[in-house]
């Protein structure tokens, strides 16, 4: 017998009274607009065979994720947040700026130049990612004041953005670190590490003040020193914003100017607006969804056709908006985009590292409001945004994936025999250039009814199936639309907190037995809204 199983968002009853109103209205909705002409309607048909082989998923999405600055690193519930995540998304890598800051205390010279070396901070950090089983992405910047040649900083904790002032004494201290990491951990462990030279060199006076050839020269200074402690450390660069210089760094280091391992680039779904260092900057989301991808696969094609096709991509930092200040990082819409950027980019980059794990991010000093359209998966109280669950649903999917019909979903199956689906719609709702993503986004938007996803997942094991039903989207795991119904306050009280988290926990929505019968068929039929994210699981119970 075919099981059809219609998805009913609330039967697990700590969703709430309040979302029962909300799903009772939206199917009363559909049924009005569809009820009467639904043998005409569009029904988006997702159809998976279980007898077609399968393949290796590819899990570049969570091989690694970016965190602001290496000194927050040091703080307790930075630490706690890194443990969360590592848990909860399976993030390989980790990747901050500022290791060689001063607020490090890595490097001063005494009154007669003669340098002094410290490295008591940056082991307390890469002790602890080493024992949550994190490894550093390292990105060696910015520049230690007493070795730097001018004066210019950026950022609330003023990074110092300028080239040394004398390159033998820089590439001392690269040295001598990269010999200590070498006592300290063995060359095995640094050898599985990446090295990244510098942050956005190719925005001048932002990130870097020399110019292309100055950001060559402290590449390839930097990279023989690195080779020099072993070959086997892996390095590369350029990790310029927008993609800029890849082409140009390609063609400098294969000319035999510099060892190079791998690109590193960086992309975001901006179409206007400045980096935003003051929180004064406006930003407009970029109207296709798919730039970011298309850019990384682009940026794959250039490696293609260079004299070193081997190379690694890493896209270092990537995100709907390149701002700390953009509510879209909060909002439900970012889940699925971060779906539909990685299903569409992960097969042509060996990582995209969503830039940032936490909000506990200082760039334009410590945030003042619990969201205030900052980077992170998670907020500064721990309270779970909806990119969590896009990263938290692709991390449960299992390793064996399934070809499927539909663009916007993985269907998978682990080694113990459990399916995972995952299917997402994404739609950019925003207007276009008539207003910026800070007042847009900076709202309760409801999301759109659309047309109901079919699933028919067929040649299963006849038997007795727990289906388990996962969800993101308006209202359901959207920690910022419950923020937005107190009233958006810029102090959470204990019970706000807990309002809030309780709205975003991540339950299931649905749970029950299912049986599937001799055919082998497992089919439901899901009401999508705009944004919407299901995440279902088929465990097979023995």
């Amino acid at each position: 017998m075919v099981q059809h199983h219609r998805y009913t968002p609330l039967r697990n009853p700590r969703i709430g009274v309040t979302l029962l109103i909300i799903t009772v209205f939206i199917r009363a909705v559909v049924c009005n607009c569809f009820g009467q002409q639904m043998q005409n309607s569009y029904i988006r048909e997702i159809v998976c065979d279980l007898n077609q082989p399968t393949s290796l998923l590819n899990k570049s999405f969570n091989e690694c994720v970016g965190a602001g600055r290496a000194n927050e690193g040091l703080r307790a519930d930075w630490q706690h947040q890194l443990k969360m995540v590592k848990t909860a998304l399976g993030f390989r890598y980790l990747r901050f700026h500022g290791l060689l800051s001063d607020d490090m205390g890595v490097y001063k010279e005494t009154k007669d130049g003669k340098a002094v070396y410290n490295w008591q901070n940056i082991d307390v950090l890469f002790d602890f990612l080493l024992s949550i089983d994190v490894k550093p992405f390292v990105e060696l910047s910015f520049m230690p004041n007493d070795l730097a040649s001018g004066k210019q900083t950026i950022f609330w904790w003023r990074g110092n953005i300028t080239p040394p002032k004398d390159y033998a004494k820089w590439n001392e201290l690269i040295r001598q670190l990269l010999v200590h990491w070498t006592k300290r951990y063995g060359e095995t462990q640094v050898a599985s590490w990446y090295f990244e030279i510098w942050n956005e060199p190719n925005l001048k006076g932002m990130f870097f003040t020399g110019d292309q050839q100055d950001y060559f020269k402290l590449y390839q200074q930097t990279a023989r020193t690195i080779k020099s402690v072993s070959s086997k450390y892996r390095v590369g660069g350029p990790a310029s914003a927008g993609n800029a210089w890849v082409p140009a760094f390609l063609k400098y280091c294969t000319a035999g100017n510099a060892p190079i391992d791998f690109i590193t680039a960086h992309e975001y779904s901006v179409r206007s607006g400045f980096v935003d260092t003051s929180g004064n900057t406006g930003t407009i989301i970029n109207p296709n969804k798919n730039w970011v991808a298309s850019v990384m696969r682009n940026t794959r094609d250039t490696i293609n056709h260079s004299k070193r096709p081997d190379l690694e991509l890493h896209y270092t930092e990537w995100s709907a908006s390149y701002t700390p200040t953009d509510p879209i990082h909060d909002c439900y819409q970012e889940a699925s985009f971060i779906l539909n950027t990685i299903k569409r980019a992960g097969p042509y980059v060996n990582s995209l590292s969503y830039w940032t794990f936490t909000d506990i991010f200082e760039e334009l000093g410590p945030p003042f409001q619990p969201f205030h359209g900052g980077f992170g998966l998670l907020n500064v109280q721990d309270i779970k945004k909806p990119a969590f669950y896009a990263f938290k649903f692709l991390n449960e999917l299992g390793q064996n994936q399934y070809p499927c019909s539909d663009s916007s979903s993985f269907v998978c199956k682990d080694n113990k025999g459990n399916l995972q689906v995952l299917l997402w719609d994404c739609t950019i709702d925003h207007p276009g250039d008539s207003t910026n993503d800070q007042i847009y986004y900076k709202r309760d938007l409801p999301a759109k009814t659309i047309s109901p996803a079919h699933l028919r997942l067929r040649h299963l094991m006849p038997g007795k199936y727990w289906l388990r039903v996962y969800q993101t989207g308006y209202h359901v795991n959207d920690a910022y639309g419950a923020y937005l119904s107190l009233g958006s306050p810029q102090h959470l009280s204990s019970a706000q907190l807990s309002f809030i988290k309780s709205r975003s926990d991540g339950s299931a929505v649905q749970s029950e037995l299912v049986t599937i019968g001799a055919n082998g068929v497992f089919e439901i039929q899901l009401a999508m809204r705009q944004n919407d994210v299901f995440f279902l699981t088929l465990k097979p119970l023995m």
